[in-house]
Formats: C-alpha cells, sequence, structure tokens
C-alpha cells in the first residue's frame, strides 16, 4: 500500500497508508521527521501502533523522555486518562490543566521537542485535542506590535498553569506549586534557523517589568490572538490514532470530558534540542 500525506486546514499532515509494524523503519521516520518540521502536526489515522512499535518509532526521531510516573511497563509511556480507576488523584488533578491551552517544557530550559499521543480508548462526548500554530500566530501579527514585544520576557512557572486547572486549591496545594522551579523565557522564541513564535499560554504569568495588571492582560491578548479560528487545528480522535506535533511551536489542549470518561491515551515524549532563546 502507497502512503499518502495530505495536507490538512489550516495546516497539518494527515498520512495514509501506512500500518504500526511498519513505521517502525529508518525511512518512514525520516518522512515523519520532515512532516513534522514543514506542518507542525502529522496524523496517522487508525493506525493501532502498539506499544512496543510506539517506543520503537520514538526512538527513531529522537531521544524518547522517560516518565516519571511509572504509570506502564514501558518507563517512556504515559497513560493520559482522568479515570480514578486507572490513575491516581494527583495525577488527575494535574492533567485537569491539559485542557487548557500549553506548550509543554514551558517551565524548563529546553521544551520538548515533540510529543506523540495514540488514542487507545476514545470518548464520543468529548475529548476532541485543538493545536495552535504559534509560528503562524507570530508572523501574522502587525509589524509595529512584533516590534514591541522584541526583549520582552515572561515567567512561566507551573503555579500559574495550575491555579488555572484548580481555582479552588488549598493553600497547602498551592504552596507545592510554588515549590516547582519557574523560568524566564523571551515571549518570542527565536530558533536557530531564524523561525519564531509566540510562547504564551497556561504556564505564562507575569511578563517582566510591567505592572502584573497590564502584563496579564498583554499574555490573555496574545493567547487569544494566538488561538483563533484560522490559526486552530481540531483533532477529532478515533481509536487507533496516532497523533505527532511540534510541542515547541503548537499550543496545544484537550477539549473538556467527565473525570469517568472511558478516554485512554498513550503519550511518548521526545526530548528537547533547542533552549528558548
Amino acid at each position: 500500500m502507497t502512503v499518502t500525506f495530505t495536507a490538512l486546514e489550516p495546516f497539518g499532515v494527515e498520512v495514509t497508508g501506512a500500518s504500526g509494524g511498519r513505521l517502525v523503519d529508518r525511512r518512514a521516520a525520516d518522512e515523519c521527521r520532515a512532516a513534522l518540521d514543514e506542518h507542525g502536526v502529522v496524523v496517522y489515522r487508525e493506525l493501532d501502533i502498539g506499544d512496543d512499535d510506539l517506543v520503537a518509532f520514538t526512538r527513531l526521531l529522537g531521544e524518547p523522555l522517560v516518565s516519571k510516573t511509572g504509570e506502564h511497563r514501558h518507563p517512556e509511556i504515559d497513560t493520559i486518562t482522568l479515570d480514578p480507576g486507572r490513575t491516581n488523584a494527583a495525577l488527575a488533578a494535574m492533567r485537569r490543566g491539559n485542557f487548557h491551552w500549553h506548550i509543554d517544557g514551558a517551565t524548563i530550559d529546553v521544551p520538548q521537542k515533540a510529543t506523540l499521543l495514540t488514542a487507545r480508548e476514545v470518548d464520543p462526548a468529548g475529548g476532541d485535542t485543538e493545536f495552535a500554530n504559534t509560528f503562524l500566530a507570530y508572523r501574522e501579527l502587525p509589524e509595529a506590535e512584533k516590534a514591541e514585544l522584541d526583549g520582552l520576557r515572561v515567567v512561566h512557572s507551573f503555579a500559574a498553569a495550575q491555579s488555572r486547572a484548580v481555582p479552588d486549591a488549598s493553600e497547602r496545594e498551592r504552596a507545592a506549586w510554588e515549590r516547582v522551579s519557574s523560568r524566564t523565557h523571551p515571549l518570542v522564541w527565536t530558533r536557530r534557523n531564524g523561525r519564531r513564535s509566540l510562547l504564551v499560554g497556561a504556564t505564562a504569568g507575569e511578563v517582566v517589568g510591567l505592572p502584573a495588571e497590564d502584563g496579564r492582560a498583554l499574555l490573555d491578548r496574545l493567547t487569544e490572538w494566538a488561538t483563533r479560528p484560522r490559526f486552530v487545528l481540531r483533532h477529532r480522535w478515533r481509536r487507533g490514532d496516532l497523533v505527532i506535533w511540534d510541542n515547541t511551536g503548537m499550543l496545544h489542549r484537550a477539549m473538556p470530558f467527565e473525570p469517568t470518561s472511558r478516554r485512554l491515551m498513550h503519550r511518548t515524549t521526545l526530548v528537547g534540542e533547542e533552549a528558548v532563546a
């Protein structure tokens, strides 16, 4: 069967004709990396890739991140669910943050390069994933606004993200969040190849040097701009789908679903390759 790459709107690419086992191949991995660099999101429909092959394919794409949760027999795999029968309360609370626009790793110096997410079980009532292209969003800003943003720096923290996900948290919970290290990054991330993107989202708490209200207003306005429909791709999951995205240039979020939902995803992540600058 011939593998075909079909462009999606407003960005992204869908791959048909692939199969899980045959994806574990150097040529297939190189094609995926090229598509990821060009399109930002790569969708393999109903691929049904097994866990062994998922890890092997991840290794062909780059260096996999080892999960800290120990939930799976493969240390590279995270199981993403809110079901209390499948995860603990702390992880469930943390993953409610996935309902807000974010990039993974914004609180470290080198954010994760890419994420691979495959659907083991889906929920027809919710749980779609949306991606917002922050390369496109920056490119389409007026030149005068780009000049105003140049040089601004933003504090990113776990506490800022969790306060959105759990607004009624206890003082003890908030104190625990504050113990997680924060990072200060440029508001505009400039890559070695010259591409630029907005670094915003749920982790962005304050703009250095601006009054709190003014900084919050700027970050909210830029996030609203970056997540307008013209910059957003919505993926409606089918069982067996594998979606890979450039984490450094895509805000993403899960559409809300109930904690008792059967929705279950397996995730691997590629270690970052370029520090924020």
